[in-house]
């Protein structure tokens, strides 16, 4: 009951900067995140934003299953499937059984789809580079520090659904 107290004086206290705060997060991240499918999609056109969040899904979660991968996506399995194989078609990923439940079918990348995607990481850091280097070195460590607070943040609530 005294730890709920301290939390809420501190947000309280902390409410007008928590909102601002609040406010930059999500105004700042559909930017980025724009930024980096406008990039995605220079380096790949003929793929489509969905099959490049498959991949990249897929390329950092080796060995998951379609319905993790549904998940991720916000589709449903069948649509999933679907997409899965026309990348399977364009040779960047393979569906593989698994040797012990023969029933799951998990999916990894084929080296061409590897391949692809570490040019494109490689692409999306070189131009987020490029836009970092006309900062001086003050403002790099305060993005640094506040990235790493909100990843540390959000890795936190990423691990709160995984159960």
């Amino acid at each position: 009951m005294a730890r709920t107290r301290r939390l809420q004086v501190r947000v309280t206290s902390a409410g007008p900067l928590l909102d601002r705060c609040t406010s930059e997060i999500t105004e700042t991240v559909p930017i980025v995140m724009r930024f980096f499918r406008r990039e995605m999609r220079k380096f790949a056109a003929p793929l489509s934003v969905p099959q490049l969040r498959a991949l990249g899904y897929v390329y950092r979660h080796p060995g998951t299953s379609l319905s993790n991968l549904a998940g991720h996506l916000g589709v449903t399995p069948p649509t999933a499937s679907a997409l899965v194989e026309r990348l399977v078609q364009r040779g960047l990923m393979k569906r593989v059984v698994d040797q012990r439940e023969r029933r799951r079918i998990t999916l990894t990348l084929t080296e061409k789809g590897t391949h692809m995607m570490q040019q494109v990481q490689e692409a999306i850091r070189a131009r987020v580079r490029e836009n970092l280097k006309r900062l001086p070195p003050s403002d790099l460590r305060r993005i640094h520090a506040g990235m790493q607070l909100l990843g540390n943040l959000f890795r936190e609530e990423e691990g709160k659904d995984a159960c």
